[in-house]
């Protein structure tokens, strides 16, 4: 069985985690420093709270009657909406930022890490088809991973049930000197037995599917209920050979192992039956024998994977976790 690693992006330049704690996070986007909360900082915060207090431009409040909703209480100079930039080989993407009544602001920049792997994998594909990869995201969001794609040249089919936030991934498009991206407002479940009765194939497949939502005409979506149903579809939809997959899982309780078995037995790979010719290290290259790696694009042969948490460090070297992954290349 390979090892679950761990991964931290390394080429922000606009986003840092200054401290953690006491469940919350103090983070930088920009120029703009934020505070809200982290169920995962279980620990005490390395700041005292009048640094913390002295830095911060906009704290978010819980309301006392959600869980979930809760309001920004901002300095006089912070804005509504501000754009951060990330950068890696060739790409550059444009990120609008935005403080929502849910503590989101419109990006996960752990995700950075997966963003350069399907920009890597996605120029492989094309290199190794002789055409752009076709790429599918779903529960796609503000777009980071549709940028990373689209800016290798992949077609993306772009998949949410949010109709305002696909609009929000539209801009960072657009300011981000990109374009061609399939915009789809449905239900990620709905449109994955849709397109598997259309005998679709995808070259790439990016899921970052929520704990908990709702699509656009009500549907309910839970990770532990629906996940295996999804993932079955989407083994449909995979192309067999020269294709990659991305999957995210942000639900407390849920590990990286989980997500390494059941993409296994749904997809094939690792222990589940077809040999394992190499191990992607954390840049997205082979390692451990494989014929290939994503620096000359050569074919991989066989079935590669990684798996682990993505997570950030803080200023005082605490790692705070912020999600579980697992992809694969084959």
């Amino acid at each position: 069985m390979n090892t679950p690693q761990l991964l931290t992006p390394d080429l922000w330049r606009d986003y840092e985690l200054i401290d953690s704690g006491g469940f919350e996070k103090l983070e930088r986007f920009g120029r703009w420093i934020t505070a809200r909360p982290e169920p995962q900082a279980i620990w005490h915060k390395s700041l005292p709270q009048s640094e913390w207090d002295r830095l911060v431009t906009a704290y978010f409040r819980r309301d006392a009657r959600s869980e979930e909703r809760g309001q920004w209480v901002c300095c006089p100079q912070m804005p509504e909406q501000w754009w951060v930039e990330y950068a890696y080989k060739e790409m550059r993407i444009r990120m609008r930022l935005g403080l929502t009544s849910f503590k989101h602001v419109g990006l996960f920049p752990e995700q950075a890490e997966n963003w350069n792997f399907i920009y890597d994998q996605s120029h492989r594909i094309a290199s190794l088809r002789q055409r752009p990869a076709q790429v599918l995201n779903l529960f796609a969001y503000t777009g980071g991973a549709t940028l990373a794609a689209r800016a290798a040249g992949a077609e993306v089919t772009h998949v949410d049930s949010v109709k305002q936030v696909v609009t929000w991934a539209r801009g960072n498009m657009e300011q981000s000197g990109l374009d061609g991206v399939r915009w789809i407002v449905e239900d990620a479940l709905k449109f994955v037995r849709r397109e598997v009765k259309r005998g679709h194939l995808y070259d790439g497949l990016i899921l970052d599917p929520p704990a908990y939502g709702r699509g656009p005409e009500g549907e309910k979506w839970v990770l532990e209920q629906h996940l295996g149903e999804l993932l079955e579809g989407c083994a449909r939809l995979l192309a067999p050979t020269g294709s990659f997959l991305v999957l995210n899982l942000y639900s407390m309780g849920l590990s990286a192992l989980l997500a390494k078995g059941i993409v296994n037995q749904l997809f094939g790979g690792g222990e589940a039956g077809v040999p394992v010719s190499g191990v992607l290290s954390s840049d997205g290259s082979v390692k451990q024998g494989a014929r290939g790696d994503r620096h000359n694009h050569e074919p991989l042969g066989g079935f590669t994977e990684q798996f682990g948490e993505l997570y950030f460090p803080d200023r005082a070297g605490k790692a705070l976790p912020l999600g579980v992954f697992y992809r694969f290349v084959r």
